[in-house]
């Protein structure tokens, strides 16, 4: 995993390969993802029970995020 200032940075590293600008996902739409219920939730006593619902806000999430590139979302 690699974190650059911006967009611009990231274009002029020297290993950028132009084909994976699918995989570029902004700080903010990982950091709603990792926000989600599915890792908020993990030590209360019923959190495998509720595994089902939280997966499925996880995944909705992730799928209306665009800030989320497409490496994620499949």
């Amino acid at each position: 995993m690699l974190f650059f200032r911006s967009e611009e940075h990231l274009k002029n590293w020297a290993q950028y390969d132009p084909t994976t600008d699918g995989g570029i996902s902004q700080l903010e739409g990982l950091l709603t993802m990792f926000s989600g219920n599915v890792f908020k939730r993990r030590m209360d006593p019923d959190y495998f029970s509720n595994m089902k619902t939280y997966l499925g806000e996880l995944i909705a999430d992730v799928g209306s995020n665009d800030k989320i590139g497409v490496y994620l979302k499949s």
